[in-house]
């Protein structure tokens, strides 16, 4: 009669064979080992190392094992409690693989390049699958368990690469479309900054990113994002605007608070003084923060009344606290004008009164300009001596011929314009005018005597006495032809002319040297000629001969 043992043998179903997978019973604990029974004339036994804990097995518990040989030196049969779970596990595995599913595992270590997962086998988790946005601490997911979809296998090797991100991705993708379809503008979400930039900040609404504008973040003003916001933190957003299509979400942060300009006049009439902080200076003003999201520019004419502000920096320094007066409220632009000028006394108020007309003034010469030069009255207050207003009877074309700086001078104010907060004075209306008194002075036919001051292609200008110039015309030099004038006279050669021509009303006095011997009958004769000239012909007339020394002056100068 055949055995049980024999009968399976011959039929090919026997159990008992290395490779396989059998159901055994516990019968001893040792320290080092567990000896179990499989129903084989032996028993079996496994290493203790493979129980997580040794202490918690107990006897008559069944488990699954491997049968790695059946008789060993002693006769026992080697048994794999892992080995069994591994196999089991690895065929679940390949089920799960060929059905597309998923699988729970736990996080065993940190591995090269990511981690290594316990899902019944052994798997691998590459960095760049654990999330999102791949995680630069894996130690946070030591001893978590999470689902992974299993991405690639390979059963030569019996190894496998897990995904966590591709669950994530179409999790997210899921509560996106979600998202989309019931989110509408003006709704109030939750989300958590994903990430900063320097125009924004990207928000995870929990299923899909929306961009919240750093123009959108506060009614304040705001240099970066970073000023409000970390990366990780939650923050409650109003949703503004939703395209479905590119599946694009804009979001304001500022927009939970009313908007301060709605109500600008009544807090912050015209008139009002007001306390800032200067949040920016900049070449034309400075920028007064009033509260969050109300500023106002203080322009740099009006800083002072007297003071000449080249930059506001000169005056203020950024987060200084100053008090201003509005002086102005565009509501739709959202623009303050603010004044400091305004919280002192105006010296021009009282500059009509101190300084009338007529008043003959000291002060020093400040300045110079190509019409004119500046004289110190007080400080602050200037007084402009117009090019013209030094002589009167010098064509002066640059008021350095006469003035320096830090010349202290006397001069009489002409005009005080407040509006236009100007002060005209002038130094030749401290003498008479000569032109005045100019029938007094000279005749024609007198002969006179005088140093040629400047030449010209047209003929020398001779200075008289009483600061007077003459012209003696390249014609009236001499009786033969004159070509070049520098040929004849020479700047400071001492000269006696006839006076020809008294111009009173346009301040022209023309002379003639070669009339100097002439009588009278002659001398009348060569006026004569002398009036029946046109000025654009000749340039006798004073005026353009004045223009055409000039012209000639400036030439020389940039030789």
């Amino acid at each position: 009669m055949l055995t049980m043992e024999e009968a399976m043998k011959q039929t090919g179903t026997l159990p008992f064979a290395a490779g396989n997978i059998v159901k055994g019973t516990i019968i001893e604990v040792r320290p080092k080992e567990v000896l179990v029974d499989i129903g084989y004339k032996s028993e079996g036994v496994i290493s203790a190392l493979e129980f997580e804990d040794i202490k918690t097995v107990k006897v008559g518990d069944q488990i699954d094992v491997l049968i790695e040989k059946l008789e060993d030196r002693d006769g026992m049969v080697v048994l794999s409690k892992e080995k069994a779970e591994f196999k089991q596990n690895w065929e679940r595995i390949l089920t799960i693989c060929n059905e597309g599913g998923t699988i729970s595992g736990k996080v065993k270590a940190i591995v090269k390049g990511g981690l290594l997962v316990n899902i019944g086998v052994e798997a691998f988790l590459p960095a760049s699958q654990i999330d999102i946005v791949t995680p630069k601490n894996l130690q946070q997911y030591v001893g978590n368990t999470y689902d992974f979809k299993v991405v690639k296998i390979n059963q030569e090797r019996q190894n496998i690469v897990l995904s966590r991100r591709e669950l994530i991705e179409q999790e997210r993708m899921e509560r996106r479309q979600k998202l989309l379809a019931e989110m509408t503008p003006g709704d109030i979400r939750k989300g958590t900054v994903k990430n900063i930039t320097d125009f924004g900040a990207f928000i995870d609404l929990n299923g899909i990113d929306g961009l919240l504008h750093i123009t959108d973040m506060s009614w304040g003003r705001i240099g970066h994002p970073s000023e409000l916001l970390k990366v990780g933190q939650d923050i409650d957003v109003v949703v503004l605007d939703i395209n479905r299509e590119k599946e694009r979400v804009s979001l304001g942060l500022k927009q939970k608070l009313a908007n301060p300009w709605d109500t600008i006049e009544q807090k912050y009439p015209v008139g009002a003084r007001v306390k800032g902080r200067v949040v920016n200076l900049v070449p034309y003003g400075a920028f007064v923060e009033l509260e969050p999201g109300v500023e106002g520019l203080v322009h740099v004419t009006e800083m002072s009344w007297t003071k000449r502000i080249a930059k506001p920096s000169d005056v203020l320094k950024q987060d200084q606290e100053i008090e201003a007066q509005v002086l102005g409220i565009n509501r739709e632009e959202q623009k303050i004008s603010l004044g400091l000028r305004q919280l002192e006394a105006n010296p021009w108020d009282k500059a009509q009164e101190k300084y009338p007309p007529g008043t003959r003034v000291k002060g020093k010469i400040r300045n110079l300009t190509s019409y004119g030069a500046f004289i110190e009255l007080e400080e602050g207050l200037d007084g402009m001596i117009h090019v013209s207003d030094i002589s009167w009877t010098r064509k002066i074309n640059h008021p350095s011929e006469v003035l320096k700086k830090g010349d202290e001078v006397e001069a009489v104010v002409l005009e005080v314009d407040k509006a236009n907060q100007r002060i005209a004075v002038g130094i030749k209306q401290l003498t008479t005018d000569p032109w005045e008194t100019i029938d007094q002075l000279y005749k024609v036919g007198d002969l006179v005597t005088g140093q040629v001051t400047k030449l010209a292609s047209f003929g020398a200008f001779v200075g008289l006495q009483h600061e007077i110039d003459g012209l003696v015309h390249i014609s009236q030099i001499s009786e033969e032809r004159v070509d070049k004038i520098k040929n004849v006279l020479k700047v400071g050669q001492e000269v006696t002319a006839r006076v020809i021509k008294i111009d009173k009303s346009d301040r022209r006095i023309g002379l003639s040297i070669k009339a100097a011997n002439y009588s009278p009958e002659q001398l009348k004769a060569e006026q004569a000629v002398l009036d029946a000239l046109k000025p654009g012909e000749d340039l006798v007339a004073l005026q353009h001969a004045f223009d055409a020394a000039d012209e000639a002056r400036q030439q020389q100068e940039e030789k």
